[in-house]
């Protein structure tokens, strides 16, 4: 009798996930009973507007939204995406050619990635990045790229090197700003010069604007879409989660560019049957009526962001405040660089019993550095705080 083979194909293409070592770090910790104060995971803790809420209800009591829905999404909550796009970015949208609501922005991601490239193409990607970034492009059977993100000028003059210097010039740019993990924000004229090169090569243009929504001091995060003639090249991924509080209903849309839109489209109907038709319709409400609470949102991960840096600066951590996002990309404190990332984030939380996400885990690029994600209250940060200066200042000691 045969057996079933140890390793699968694509599964044997992914790597060991990093952060599982840090989690069950963290499960065994807080199984004896100690109290971790967690950074780790970008998941937002705030509950979703009530107008969001009590139309899901409300939606929910009716027999007719438990049939199965389309995969596109309804024609409402698509109109609406557009809407808002037009409303906040200045940017026209056809809800019927160029928006389309996805199971998040993962589901677009790796499902356009399936839809429009094929074994061998290349793909540029950030470094370091959000994992699925990277590994959604292995999982398609294409091979990534990595520039360097944290220097935006930097990584325009290493893209223009790629398409002057490599025999194969990129398929798809995938971009990601704000950025996850290390929190770079770009303006306007960042995405101008890359929607020209792109234009110029005939390149695929992928931005995921998962933090469009979360800005700091007055900065305003850009749509790719916004340039002249993106469109001709480039779709971008918005998602309710961080900005509506709305991660686990799992709500996003990919606008844009017609071709792409229904190569993701004709992937999704052999998949999926869309959302549940109650979260679409709240979701309709939330863009339409929750944009004050949009607000809120922002200000308090800005609010928590100022708490966290001034704590880490006076604990004796040097940390920049970001211009945007929901996390904070900290540089290894002087005397744990050369233990890396992993390492230091296993004895952060061994004997501070603070947890925070290892650079690593998202690249080699990232091993310099620890994302915190501003998920804790006042309260918790403060206490993280107070346990980290007193674990840097015992290892002065030691």
């Amino acid at each position: 009798m045969s057996s079933l083979p140890d390793e699968f194909y694509r599964i044997g293409k992914l790597p060991p996930y990093v952060f599982a070592v840090v989690n069950e770090m963290k499960a065994k910790l807080r199984a004896a009973q100690y109290d971790v104060v967690d950074f780790g995971m970008g998941n937002p803790d705030g509950p979703t507007p009530r107008p969001i809420v009590s139309k899901l209800a409300e939606a929910a009591r009716n027999p007719k939204n438990h049939r199965y829905s389309v995969s596109r999404g309804i024609p409402n909550l698509r109109h609406e995406i557009c809407k808002r796009y037009a409303r906040n970015y200045g940017v026209e949208l056809d809800s019927e050619s160029e928006a389309i609501v996805t199971i998040g922005s993962k589901d677009a991601l790796a499902h356009l990635l399936f839809a429009v490239i094929g074994p061998g193409d290349h793909v540029v990607t950030p470094a370091p990045c959000y994992p699925i970034h990277q590994w959604g492009v292995i999982m398609a059977e294409g091979e990534a790229v990595p520039l360097p993100v944290s220097k935006p000028a930097e990584f325009l003059t290493a893209l223009e090197d790629l398409y002057r210097k490599s025999v194969k010039p990129p398929k798809l740019i995938l971009l990601n700003f704000p950025h996850n993990p290390t929190t770079v924000c770009v303006d306007l004229d960042f995405f101008k010069e890359v929607v020209r090169m792109a234009r110029m090569h005939g390149t695929m243009v992928l931005h995921d604007f998962a933090y469009a929504d979360l800005g700091f001091d007055g900065y305003r995060a850009p749509s790719i879409l916004e340039v002249e003639g993106a469109k001709d090249v480039a779709v971008e991924i918005f998602t309710m989660s961080k900005s509506y509080n709305m991660a686990g209903w799992r709500v996003g849309f990919c606008v844009g560019n017609p071709k792409m839109i229904k190569a993701l489209a004709r992937i999704k109907s052999y998949l999926d049957y869309g959302n549940f038709q109650p979260i679409q319709i709240a979701s309709i409400i939330g863009l339409r009526e929750c944009e004050a609470e949009v607000e809120k949102i922002r200000a308090q991960y800005e609010k928590r962001c100022n708490l966290l840096v001034e704590g880490l600066n006076g604990a004796g951590w040097p940390v920049e405040k970001p211009r945007g996002s929901m996390f904070l990309w900290a540089p290894l404190p002087q005397a744990f660089r050369g233990i890396g990332s992993l390492e230091f984030s296993k004895l952060l939380l061994e004997k501070a019993l603070v947890a925070v996400s290892p650079g690593i885990g998202f690249g080699p690029a990232g091993d310099s550095h620890v994302r915190f994600a501003l998920i804790e209250n006042h309260h918790r940060s403060r206490q993280a705080i107070r346990c980290i200066k007193e674990f840097l200042r015992d290892q002065k000691a030691v």
